[in-house]
């Protein structure tokens, strides 16, 4: 699995669902790398086989819809969609 680790100023644990070729997903990404969070992302459909299998299951039980992005912060809190306003209250921004 290809989790690639963005360096910046630690606003909590921030992990992103992502798809490669989701516009609303690169939104997502240039937010927080231009607030200079620091976060982990994956994008799914670049996972395969059982790997992808379980990061669905993950990506379901924050998101029962599976759309994407999903913002997942210090695992337990949830922003669905790109909404930077929700992402600026949460991370303190």
């Amino acid at each position: 699995m290809n989790i690639v680790h963005i360096p910046g100023q630690n606003r909590g644990e921030v992990f992103l669902y992502a798809l490669s070729t989701c516009v609303w997903c690169k939104r997502t990404k240039t937010f927080l790398d231009d607030a200079r969070v620091e976060y982990r992302y994956l994008d799914v459909d670049l996972v395969e086989g059982a790997e992808r299998d379980t990061v669905v299951a993950e990506l379901a039980r924050w998101n029962p819809k599976r759309s994407f992005p999903t913002v997942v912060v210090d695992n337990k809190d949830v922003v669905i969609g790109f909404r930077p306003e929700q992402l600026q209250e949460l991370l303190g921004l």
